[in-house]
């Protein structure tokens, strides 16, 4: 029996960009095989995504298009995860609906899935503005300091990770993190996981509007600073077995 891969996909207003994302990451499920599954996860969008995701069902059969009440990346990151797993995933592969990635790097990862516990993209050419590259080295420098460790990519949205990995580090991440790709990172960097950081490209977004800007990504990184210290506290008071 083939392995069982679930891609996850979060959406919020990507009413641009959601039909030609799901349409190229669809290839990549039912090439995979027929058991897998494109799950997308519509998180409380204001405009017509859901509907349209509703509409592709019908045409892309792998595909699954959920909503629920807007609660943020972090958090519907953390939902596609647990859902994956609880519907008999055996890895997961996260990306965003912006399209911003490239479904055939993802083929590299796959190849190699047995030889790793995760394997996470390196955005080292990045072409989604200063900011995001500058917020990328902060968060860096914050890792290094409050966990001494460090993270080569720690919020890369093209990660794979086996069934195994996630049931055992998903349960040290707070409900509804803003960083959850962080601080799982942080969390199989801190606790020796064999992970592999491969170099990836980011494009610009593809289409419609970032939701997140400047200002609000520095409220999340000092709400974040706070968490992790937390964080940093329970991994040392109930270390992961």
């Amino acid at each position: 029996m083939s392995d069982k891969l679930f891609v996850v996909l979060p959406a919020y207003n990507e009413s641009e960009n959601i039909e030609r994302v799901v349409k190229d990451w669809h290839s990549v499920v039912s090439n995979v095989g027929p058991e897998s599954r494109l799950l997308v996860v519509d998180d409380g969008s204001k405009d017509n995504t859901f509907e349209l995701l509703q509409t592709l069902q019908d045409r892309y059969p792998q595909l699954i298009g959920i909503t629920k009440p807007n609660s943020g990346h972090g958090a519907t990151v953390l939902y596609a995860y647990k859902y994956a797993i609880q519907n008999g995933a055996d890895y997961v592969f996260q990306t965003d609906s912006d399209g911003q990635t490239l479904t055939e790097e993802f083929y590299p990862f796959w190849e190699e899935r047995k030889q790793y516990s995760a394997i996470i993209g390196h955005r080292n050419h990045r072409e989604d503005g200063f900011s995001r590259v500058f917020v990328t080295k902060t968060l860096k420098l914050v890792i290094k300091l409050v966990f001494g460790v460090t993270v080569t990519d720690a919020n890369t949205p093209f990660r794979l990770m086996n069934r195994n990995t996630l049931v055992k580090y998903l349960p040290q991440i707070p409900k509804d993190f803003n960083l959850s790709n962080v601080i799982l990172s942080v969390l199989l960097v801190h606790n020796k996981e064999n992970v592999k950081f491969t170099p990836i490209t980011f494009r610009p977004r593809q289409g419609g509007v970032n939701s997140i800007n400047f200002k609000k990504i520095c409220k999340i990184g000092i709400q974040a600073v706070k968490d992790f210290r937390t964080i940093k506290l329970t991994l040392k008071d109930n270390p992961v077995k």
